[in-house]
């Protein structure tokens, strides 16, 4: 029993007797939301961390329980480390009953959990579980809340953002991707390019692993100390928790892209997109075509410049600011982005008026971070923070292929970032300027954008995905805490 000072919070809410499996015991409710009775011996229950909700049957109520398998309180299955059960009890009069169950509905009421959600659930994502997590793990979490929701299953890229940009929003208190990063970043552009973006952006949004990647989800339950699991990851939506989420604007001419995780040009983006043709080895083929890249290694010429954040203005040399792409995209880039207006056009601020620095080529890898994990397994930027209104940017020149190697297993820690030919910095914005490659001029590369191929250029991957920009001269601004998303705390 949890021994506290405040009296106000350990006073009662309501003090009764009521029967427990058949015995008759003591049970109160106090006004810090714990539930403490005695049976066999003395039990405490945090509502607000521990109750899903609760459930009127008769004259019974059940107290639908999800807890840590550790803990000693009514654990039973294995759930990534959680586990789901129930405590009834039957207060021994009607009044009584009536009480109780003003009394609990109130104080669930009071924390602001969502109650009816949108969710998205993409069955060609990953492993191609998301189906089954959504039976097995999401919907008896969301049922034992009382939780109303409605559930579309993607069915061809950028299906979700179709959906958000006309959805009455009103019906949702949240919407919920059972998916990898790919749903969440088509849900964050369709809020975006909606009419009425800036109350539309405000809906919080929760993610649960079912994807190849799952940087952002592992991001949020890493920095609360939880397993990456689908029902840590739904417990998060259930409590109701928010925190806010930079927001990265990636613009050229009259194109936009909106970010939350992350963009990369050269090795990382070269890795993560060609190696889309070996998708049948699952995620292995990272590591396999990382190998091959490694091995047969591309250096590109280009430029890179930026705001840097306080504390890194050592990092390049003295610029001014160029000016916003002007590149106009072809037509066909165009229908394929369906671009509308009006939505969000992106960050207003004075970028000339911003103490710019510029790195020149050859590079082997740039890479650009909102959240500190880029996968479930890849922390590649270990400073990076949800809403400091900064993107970490990593960079990779000249480097022997074996320090490269072993560069690429340290990323599972971060620890890559301190090695020697590493440059990790912050940035405010920052323009890059792609070229080709030094082996072969006539080839030049990918970006890649929250996993999506922004742009490729000429001699390339030859994939059918359409491209949103040109291999051309791009800019990316940051927004502060522009979006929301559920939290474990």
């Amino acid at each position: 029993m949890d021994q506290r000072s405040d009296s106000e919070n350990l006073s009662p809410f309501i003090s009764d007797r009521v029967l427990v499996n058949g015995k008759v015991v003591p049970l109160t409710f106090t006004r810090d939301g714990k539930l403490r009775w005695n049976h066999n011996d003395r039990r405490c229950l945090n509502v607000e961390k521990e109750a899903l909700g609760f459930t009127f049957e008769g004259s019974r109520i059940r107290v639908n329980v999800v807890v840590e398998k550790r803990d000693r309180i009514l654990c039973f299955a294995n759930m990534g480390g959680i586990g789901r059960q129930s405590f009834v009890f039957e207060p021994l009069s009607e009044e009584s009953l009536t009480l109780w169950s003003q009394k609990l509905r109130d104080y669930i009421d009071s924390l602001g959990r969502p109650k009816r959600l949108l969710i998205f659930v993409n069955p060609f994502g990953g492993k191609k579980c998301a189906t089954k997590i959504f039976v097995e793990d999401v919907r008896p979490c969301l049922e034992d809340a009382d939780i109303q929701f409605t559930v579309i299953e993607t069915k061809h890229q950028l299906h979700a953002k179709e959906v958000v940009k006309t959805l009455d929003l009103s019906k949702y208190d949240g919407i919920v991707c059972v998916s990898g990063d790919g749903i969440l970043v088509e849900v964050i552009n369709g809020l975006l390019e909606r009419a009425d973006w800036s109350d539309a952006i405000k809906m919080p949004i929760g993610m649960v692993p079912a994807g190849t990647g799952n940087g952002m989800v592992k991001s949020l339950l890493d920095s609360a100390g939880e397993i990456c699991s689908p029902s840590n990851a739904i417990l998060a939506v259930i409590r109701g928790h928010t925190r806010s989420l930079d927001v990265a604007t990636i613009s050229q001419g009259k194109t936009r892209f909106f970010s939350v995780l992350m963009l990369a040009w050269g090795l990382i983006a070269d890795i993560d997109i060609e190696s889309e043709k070996y998708r049948w080895m699952g995620s292995a083929r990272i590591d396999f075509y990382a190998l091959q890249r490694i091995t047969y290694l591309r250096h590109y010429n280009g430029r890179v410049s930026f705001v840097p954040a306080p504390g890194f203005e050592e990092y390049g040399e003295q610029t001014s600011y160029s000016g916003e792409p002007s590149c106009e995209t072809s037509t066909s880039q165009q229908e394929s982005l369906n671009i509308q207006q009006p939505g969000y056009l992106g960050s207003d601020v004075k970028l000339e008026n911003m103490h710019w620095r510029t790195i020149s080529g050859p590079f082997v890898s740039i890479w650009l971070h909102n959240v500190p994990w880029g996968s479930e397994d890849v922390l590649a930027a270990p400073n990076a923070m949800f809403s400091d209104g900064y993107l970490d940017l990593i960079i990779v020149k000249d480097i022997p292929k074996l320090s490269l190697l072993s560069l690429l297993s340290k990323m599972n820690d971060g620890s890559h970032v301190h090695c020697p030919h590493v440059m990790y910095l912050k940035v405010k914005a920052f323009v890059l300027e792609p070229g080709a490659r030094i082996d072969d001029p006539t080839k030049e590369g990918i970006i890649d954008s929250d996993g999506e191929l922004l742009a490729r250029g000429n001699v390339t991957y030859k994939g059918n995905v359409k491209c949103y920009m040109a291999y051309d001269k791009l800019q990316i601004t940051v927004d502060q805490g522009l979006a929301t998303l559920f939290a474990p705390v």
